[in-house]
């Protein structure tokens, strides 16, 4: 009988993370309010935040894998209750936690941020992810489960809707429309590769020594401008343009979008170099991210089916 991996959350990364385990014979559980599950893969629908629905959900669990990612103007409420879900579920089922995190409660750190590196938020919500990782590791550190703890920076790939780089970052580019831009986009900023990160979880779901904190396959970081600029070179785009979103206009947008507010106090991670180390992780496992020109290239691959790329129009409004 093949391990039961059960998954908590079923989007952007939870969805990538079950189709590797499926595809080499792992029996997958996914597990959300609205499942959305790759073919062979159980499905159980309901709230994380339900102690006693997440413990019957891990029922025969080897690992309990925890993807999940309230929208930004719920994290208040809703972050700790389902970590806290998901907990709870490993340690009735005696299952190990892998749970993917980022990089929030690491606030501005003066370098590359590493395992090590302080914890000191800056935000409401890296203070949020600091209390979730802490209670987490309390319990590992008490005998309760074994953790370990994923982190990657902000996404980069193939259909990532809560991402800075979006299908609607992408439309703009490929209509030669300024991308929208929280900060300097001149300025160093790590972008995990979204599948890199399901990958990584992946490698430490199978390492049971692998415990504690890990920083999930990232490349080295260059600019945003630079990979918006790689992406533009293989659309046949001739110029990649960036427009900051000003805290005003976050504020408006915010009256109709509540999570829009939210990104207002997380603007800092790109008005200076906000790098993440994988070294640890490179050392481990004996790999690291994906090529960047393969990165670009299938995300060029899939940017090309959201409309027409490189066309004389297109070059003109970029120009």
């Amino acid at each position: 009988m093949s391990n039961l991996h059960v998954i908590f959350g079923s989007g952007q990364i939870g969805s990538r993370v079950a189709r590797l385990l499926l595809d080499r014979g792992d029996r997958v559980r996914v597990v959300a309010r609205h499942p959305k599950a790759p073919a062979g893969a159980e499905t159980r629908a309901g709230d994380a935040r339900d102690l006693a629905f997440a413990a019957e959900a891990a029922t025969g669990a080897t690992t309990v894998i925890d993807t999940m990612s309230p929208p930004y103007h719920q994290w208040k409420t809703d972050l700790l209750p389902t970590g806290t879900g998901s907990l709870h579920a490993a340690t009735v089922a005696r299952a190990r936690l892998v749970a993917l995190d980022c990089l929030y409660m690491y606030g501005a750190p003066a370098g590359p941020m590493m395992e090590t590196t302080a914890i000191a938020p800056r935000s409401k919500k890296g203070t949020l992810r600091a209390e979730l990782a802490e209670h987490r590791l309390a319990a590992m550190r008490r005998g309760d489960v074994q953790v370990t703890i994923g982190r990657a920076s902000d996404f980069f790939g193939v259909d990532l809707a809560q991402s800075y780089w979006s299908p609607r970052a992408f439309t703009r580019l490929l209509a030669g429309k300024p991308v929208e831009h929280m900060g300097d986009a001149d300025v160093l900023h790590s972008y995990s590769y979204a599948d890199d990160v399901a990958r990584g979880l992946v490698a430490l779901v199978d390492a049971d020594d692998a415990t504690g904190v890990w920083h999930l396959p990232t490349l080295p970081a260059e600019s945003t401008r630079t990979l918006g600029t790689r992406v533009g070179v293989a659309l046949g785009v001739d110029r990649v343009r960036f427009t900051r979103l000003s805290p005003l206009l976050l504020r408006a947008l915010g009256l109709f979008a509540p999570a829009m507010r939210e990104l207002i106090e997380m603007g800092y991670q790109w008005e200076s170099p906000f790098v993440l180390d994988d070294s640890k992780f490179r050392a481990r496992f004996g790999f690291g991210a994906t090529p960047i020109d393969e990165q670009i290239a299938t995300t060029v691959a899939w940017i090309r089916t959201l409309g027409t790329a490189g066309t004389g129009a297109s070059r003109q409004r970029a120009a």
